[in-house]
């Protein structure tokens, strides 16, 4: 069989004495989109922050392409190609789009700058439009797109992307979507997708999972997840976009 890209075994993570993870298992097979659901407060953000170092998990192991990285620190663990576009986007808003995808570029090789470069302003065009405007000043939208796109020019093999359709428009978050959707089937990039629209989330996932209170309780393809009855119950009444 196998071996998954990103394998989650047992993972617990505390805030001080608060448990918020409480033994995760995850695997990411090389390629797929697997997208986490849950309502606010489960502990999705909090795996994703774990998965990427911080904080780190004070039981279980996180393997990436085979190489344990539970202890490893962020800047480490950048460095061996995983990419993350974080909750609330967090881009450099004093910096110019040109200066924050410079920034995402650091752990790259600087002879595939250009090329980077070009291939992120292809999927997000909005931002050539952009390159020397503050990022700041951007729209809702256009900070998501420089978000994934500052991730993008790591060359990462997996995206670690957090609630990117979060305060976007509808129209927005389906561009957002597709843009995951290309970048998948064109580069085979493996995405690991945190998010709260359950619907469009698990139509584009192969695989997903539900987290509640800190646990996995459910897990399949994301049309099975999307057939399941309490799915469909907890979080897509009334929540299509």
């Amino acid at each position: 069989m196998t071996q998954p890209l990103l394998s989650v075994r047992g993972v617990h993570t505390y805030y001080g004495n608060i448990v918020a993870l409480r033994g995760i298992d995850v695997d990411v097979n090389d390629g797929e989109i697997v997208t986490l659901i849950g309502a606010n407060g489960a502990g999705k953000s909090t795996l994703m922050m774990t998965i990427f170092g911080d904080p780190h998990a004070r039981y279980g192991s996180i393997l990436f392409d085979g190489r344990d990285i539970t202890h490893e620190p962020p800047h480490h663990i950048a460095r061996l190609r995983i990419a993350q576009a974080p909750e609330g986007r967090r881009i450099f808003s004093r910096m110019t789009v040109i200066e924050n995808l410079q920034m995402g570029a650091t752990v790259a090789d600087p002879a595939h700058f250009d090329d980077d470069l070009a291939r992120v302003l292809g999927v997000f065009p909005r931002l050539k439009e952009r390159l020397h405007q503050r990022g700041g000043t951007l729209s809702g939208g256009e900070q998501q797109m420089l978000s994934i796109g500052r991730a993008l020019m790591s060359r990462p093999r997996l995206l670690l992307l957090d609630e990117p359709s979060l305060g976007l428009a509808p129209l927005v978050a389906r561009q957002i979507f597709e843009a995951i959707r290309v970048l998948n089937e064109t580069e085979r990039i493996t995405v690991f997708l945190v998010e709260q629209n359950a619907f469009h989330a698990l139509k584009l996932a192969h695989r997903g999972y539900v987290m509640v209170n800190g646990l996995i309780t459910l897990s399949g393809t994301g049309r099975e997840l999307l057939e399941r009855p309490e799915v469909k119950a907890a979080y897509l009444e009334g929540g299509r976009r």
